[in-house]
């Protein structure tokens, strides 16, 4: 099992409408095609602002390959993509992996 952790910071003053276009046009797509978030979350008044963290669960690398690769073809995911990146500054991705002692 991996984890996928995404950190998005949004462009001061767009959050409010970067989490509608979402809500309404990127999460019922990727529900359907990567399964239910282990974690979606926003930053609040501590650290960094205006960043929305993320988190999904695979398998392995090919699983998470495979599902995302029906993601990206999926003309809805096109079209959110479209409205959604303009309001983003920066993504960073990691792959996470259980350390040894834990067992999700």
């Amino acid at each position: 099992m991996i984890v996928d952790h995404r950190t998005y910071s949004v462009i001061p003053g767009k959050l409010a409408e970067l989490l509608k276009i979402y809500e309404e046009l990127g999460l019922p797509l990727q529900r359907k095609y990567l399964g239910e978030p282990i974690g979606w979350y926003v930053s609040m008044d501590i650290g960094e602002l205006n960043q929305v963290v993320h988190m999904w669960r695979y398998e392995d690398l090919a699983d998470r390959a495979a599902r995302r690769a029906k993601l990206a073809a999926d003309p809805g995911w096109q079209a959110y993509l479209k409205q959604g990146m303009p309001l983003l500054q920066k993504m960073e991705n990691k792959i996470l992996s259980p350390a040894p002692f834990f067992k999700p």
